[in-house]
């Protein structure tokens, strides 16, 4: 039967909506398919949220410009101060400049049809220094403030008494190296505080580290510092994880110029800078926090039994509010543009995910990640974050501190993930700590070893570490504390060790070697942890008199080679530096294992040219014990039991090490490499170019 093109036209099929793709995450991992419509409503939750901020016309970068807008600016002709108070009815400027009184020519004026608040003042009327508060009122309350956006916050030294600053120094901050660009991996960290890097009983300055710490961290390889406590804190005991002011960096420790020097400084030794971002709750603070702003105690943080941390004592942002992730996003924007910072560290993020914070809930299963306990303005927030952290600098480093495994945190955000670009593997400092507090010696198993340092998702990098400030506060102990204890105290000097200390500094070595060998993304160390500080970190506080005594690092410990700290230190250095540039990128070379006996204790892998010998067995050492690698001549570069680093110095390190010929082997390409394995010792021999191994031969 002919059809008329109308009727042809008329029963043409209806056009199908494309399905979206399957994401990678889920693609990749069969285990997550159950969980696929959650997974991408994630996804799309977080494409929404861009398109509701932007208006689908500019960008997350755009839209994260809040520093720029709100708070106290100069222009050539007057200052404007802005903020956002929505339950205020007035709010007046006091400070030094007025002798802290309400007075009309300092009263702000609403804009119309927002909730912002504006004040504009002449030039003359505010100076460098000045200090100055908000005194705001509400209905049936007033309260002086210190503006949520304020970027310099200083505290009396009498009174105790935070007031923010008028920061406008003649001159700003000429970057010497304003370009710098960040180099991801492999990221050796070196976690610091800036207070506590001091020798003295004090708290320590940007300029004193800058001057002291900088260069022994360059000296030690290390291409990355991950700086706590910056924001601005109440508390100095906090560790800086109750931040009061997001936009001041912490006047304790020096001015803002001061801490721009440090950073520019490191980046012109060709190292990273990162900071220790508190985006995961505020301190309870009323006068210098967010607490209770305007008289709402709920403008930045969630309503009802959400509000408080219980665990924290402290306040939980409220992610659905566009005006709250407006001034997130602009802080992290604020602190990579205004201070040069190459990223963040993000803390706390698991209690951001969960409900419950993760507290109470085992995460055993897939399951348990997508249950309905899970924050989704959270999870958006975090997504949203990293895109824009990303677009302001495309080689910006992020990293999650989080314990429960949620899947995809650490994957691209166009795969189905969060967006960072590694996570803490925080399963190995626990195990480590498990190992020795539950094991014998004669039973700690290579396998076990190594399945628990490379258990982690194919597509996410991650930071492996021993021990970072968690393991180092009062209340806990570093590894080398669990290892040796009080006999640090009595037993650390040349000559006159005794079998626990011998046995904790073989054990350091070995503990950290075969962590930091095996990593896919980085490796962190908290300072002074490399040395073995024999102290537990403890701020002042009424319980122990206001005391520096403990909220310091002890540098001349391993300065003096009269004792046994220098050791470990050196250690450190020589691997550190072979982890680095021994080969180009050593995450490019997978962790191939060649042997592993539990029985001997023994166990090897190679990463490229590089193979990696443990004997963890504490009283029996082997000769000529044989391991199947590709022929060739093989040169130790590192021995954990050299004399140098405070071992026996039972090998000869200068023996080029040649496979024994194999026919069995010969298809391969491999032959037996035979060593000398003492006990608890660990050996790093490299493999020659082909043609260093002919030239040795032709010598011989």
């Amino acid at each position: 039967m002919r059809t008329t093109k109308s009727t042809a036209k008329a029963k043409a099929p209806a056009k199908r909506t494309a399905r979206p793709r399957q994401l990678k995450i889920v693609k990749s991992d069969e285990w997550l398919r159950p969980f696929e419509g959650a997974i991408q409503g994630r996804h799309d939750h977080a494409l929404h949220k861009i398109e509701e901020l932007t208006g689908g016309k500019g960008s997350l970068s755009d839209f994260a410009d809040g520093h720029l807008y709100f708070g106290l600016h100069r222009t050539p002709r007057q200052w404007i101060l802005r903020e956002w108070a929505p339950n205020a009815t007035a709010i007046y400027l006091v400070g030094t400049f007025n002798n802290w009184q309400e007075t009309p020519e300092y009263a702000f004026t609403r804009i119309p049809n927002t909730d912002n608040w504006q004040l504009k003042l002449p030039v003359k009327a505010l100076h460098h220094l000045d200090l100055y508060k908000l005194s705001v009122h509400w209905s049936g309350g007033q309260g002086e403030r210190v503006p949520a956006w304020a970027r310099r916050v200083v505290q009396d030294e009498q009174t105790k008494i935070f007031s923010a600053q008028v920061w406008y120094p003649k001159q700003g901050y000429e970057w010497k190296n304003p370009e710098f660009r960040p180099k991801r991996g492999p990221l050796f960290i070196y976690e610091c505080h800036i207070g506590m890097a001091q020798d003295a009983e004090k708290v320590g300055t940007y300029n004193e580290f800058r001057l002291n710490v900088l260069p022994r961290i360059i000296a030690d390889g290390y291409n990355c510092i991950q700086i706590m406590a910056i924001a601005e804190h109440p508390y100095y005991g906090s560790f800086g994880y109750h931040v009061s002011s997001f936009f001041a960096p912490s006047s304790r420790f020096g001015t803002p110029n001061e801490l721009k020097q440090l950073i520019d400084a490191a980046h012109q030794a060709g190292i990273s800078v990162i900071m220790d971002l508190v985006h995961s709750h505020a301190v309870k603070n009323e006068v210098e926090g967010l607490g209770n702003y305007a008289g709402d105690p709920n403008q930045f943080f969630y309503p009802g039994s959400r509000r408080e941390h219980s665990a924290w004592d402290s306040l939980c942002f409220d992610y659905g509010k566009n005006e709250v992730i407006h001034f997130l996003l602009s802080n992290c924007k604020y602190w990579l543009t205004e201070f040069h910072f190459d990223g963040f560290r993000f803390d706390g993020v698991t209690s951001m995910l969960y409900y419950s914070h993760g507290l109470g809930e085992s995460f055993c299963q897939y399951g348990d990640y997508f249950n309905g306990h899970q924050d989704d303005n959270a999870i958006c927030y975090l997504t949203l974050a990293n895109q824009l952290i990303h677009q302001v600098n495309p080689h910006a480093i992020t990293i999650a501190e989080e314990v429960s495994g949620m899947p995809g945190l650490a994957a691209p955000f166009v795969d189905g993930g969060y967006g960072f670009d590694f996570r803490m593997a925080m399963n190995i400092p626990d195990y480590w700590i498990k190992t020795i507090k539950e094991r014998r010696d004669e039973d700690w198993h290579p396998s076990s070893i190594l399945w628990e340092l490379t258990n982690r998702r194919a597509d996410e990098k991650t930071i492996s570490y021993c021990e970072s400030h968690d393991q180092a506060l009062v209340g806990d102990k570093t590894l080398i504390f669990r290892l040796i204890d009080a006999d640090m105290y009595w037993h650390f000097q040349k000559g006159d060790e005794n079998e626990t200390v011998h046995r904790g500094i073989a054990l350091h070595k070995m503990i950290r070697l075969v962590t930091a060998s095996t990593i896919n993304g980085g490796y962190l160390n908290f300072m002074g942890n490399e040395f073995g500080h024999p102290e537990w970190i403890d701020f002042p506080r009424e319980g122990n008199g206001w005391s520096y005594k403990y909220a310091r690092r002890q540098w001349n410990l391993v300065d003096n080679h009269n004792l046994c700290y220098h050791y470990l230190g050196d250690f450190d250095n020589q691997m550190v530096h072979l982890l680095r540039n021994s080969v180009r990128d050593l995450r490019k070379f997978p962790v191939q294992e060649v042997w592993h006996d539990d029985g001997d204790q023994v166990l090897a892998y190679m990463r490229g040219p590089l193979v990696f010998v443990f004997n963890f067995s504490p009283n029996r050492s082997y000769e000529g014990y044989g391991f199947r690698v590709p022929e060739g001549a093989y040169n130790v570069v590192l021995n954990t039991d050299a004399h140098a680093f405070g071992g026996n110095g039972l090998a000869d390190d200068s023996v080029c090490h040649f496979t024994n010929f194999d026919p069995l082997l010969a298809r391969e390409h491999k032959g037996w490499l035979k060593l000398y394995l003492p006990a608890r010792s660990a050996v790093v021999l490299r493999l020659q170019p082909k043609e260093e191994k002919e030239s040795k031969k032709s010598k011989e």
